[in-house]
């Protein structure tokens, strides 16, 4: 496939990827300062801080409004007071991982499918985030023990698509993301390879034309999963890389998590979702949030998410409308509630 030029994917970008990577917001002050907030207003946590600390690509928060401590990506990111509420219906590993992680960075948890920790680290620190605990020191292998784990793979004929997660993959350089998906595509049986990322949203800069060029390469079917929550998200540059993956051949799905204060509204649930189809991507899952220790100020009831479910079905055509589901340890996929 050709890669057509696009003004974002030009050599003569003001910025590369991984120098926003490495400018990160990593004091709440700093982002309290740059959206002209007063901190008296809503403290922050800084035990919260010391536990998961804070990241903010500049990209991500120049689509914050000023002055408005209401802000859905704000919300997204702050390290709220209400992360120290103990709370005994919550854990650190609420989806027991661990107990499906026996080869190094690789969780099998349902048939067909493995996903891989390729990176340990993301770009931007979501509060809600279910692996804010995840053990990533022993899950970041480097190529020799890689190996171990490309060999369960391909001993395993049952296993037809491998989901790339982490951290999320794309924080992982190109050269390093040549290696694994070379090595994931040359295994007959693999079929898709599915890639869970944030990084074309918070920072868009990442896809590259050397990168669009390595997905290109592949012969499985690449899937491209997005994690964006609010349409505010979705800007220009943005919309151009979607763009240009769509013209790759990519399909592209996006799933979001419900977030009181967020996203908890049958508009913006809307208004997300048609500006996605818009760019040629589909809505995939709608999940309620997941009972990480330290994340029960995000939470949305199942009644509630169905009511949202309910009125999305009555102003969008069907393909439009995420399937809102749960994820339970244990069970063999996740649990479609609407």
């Amino acid at each position: 496939m050709n890669t057509p030029a696009l003004s974002l994917i030009k050599s003569d970008l003001p910025e590369k990827w991984q120098e926003i990577l490495a400018d990160l917001i990593t004091d709440p002050k700093e982002l309290l300062d740059f959206l002209e907030l007063e901190e008296a207003a809503n403290p922050y946590s800084p035990v919260a801080c010391t536990q998961f600390p804070v990241k903010v690509p500049r990209p991500f928060a120049e689509r914050m409004e000023k002055g408005n401590w209401h802000d859905p990506l704000l919300r997204q990111v702050w390290p709220d007071l209400a992360e120290e509420v103990t709370d005994p219906l919550r854990s650190e590993d609420p989806l027991q991982e661990s107990d499906f992680n026996d080869k190094p960075g690789l969780l099998h948890k349902y048939h067909g499918r493995v996903l891989l920790t390729v990176a340990p680290h993301c770009a931007i620190h979501c509060r809600y985030c279910f692996r804010r605990h995840f053990d990533y020191a022993a899950n970041t292998p480097g190529r020799a023990r890689w190996r171990e784990t490309l060999d369960y793979i391909a001993q395993d004929t049952t296993i037809e698509e491998v989901i790339l997660s982490g951290g999320d993959p794309l924080a992982a350089p190109d050269g390093y993301l040549r290696w694994l998906l070379n090595e994931l595509d040359a295994i007959d049986h693999v079929r898709t390879l599915r890639i869970h990322t944030r990084l074309p949203i918070v920072i868009p800069q990442r896809i590259t034309a050397e990168l669009r060029d390595i997905l290109n390469s592949l012969r499985c079917q690449v899937v491209v999963v997005l994690h964006c929550n609010h349409h505010a998200e979705l800007d220009d540059r943005v919309f151009e890389v979607f763009s240009a993956l769509a013209e790759d051949g990519h399909l592209l799905l996006n799933q979001s998590v419900l977030l009181k204060g967020v996203n908890d509204n049958a508009a913006s649930l809307i208004a997300l979702n048609k500006a996605l189809f818009s760019q040629r991507v589909l809505p995939y899952y709608l999940h309620l949030p997941d009972a990480v220790t330290g994340t029960g100020h995000f939470d949305v009831s199942e009644v509630r998410g169905k009511q949202l479910i309910d009125e999305l079905r009555s102003q969008l055509p069907g393909y439009l409308v995420p399937t809102l589901v749960r994820e339970e340890p244990g069970k063999s996929s996740k649990t479609r509630l609407a």
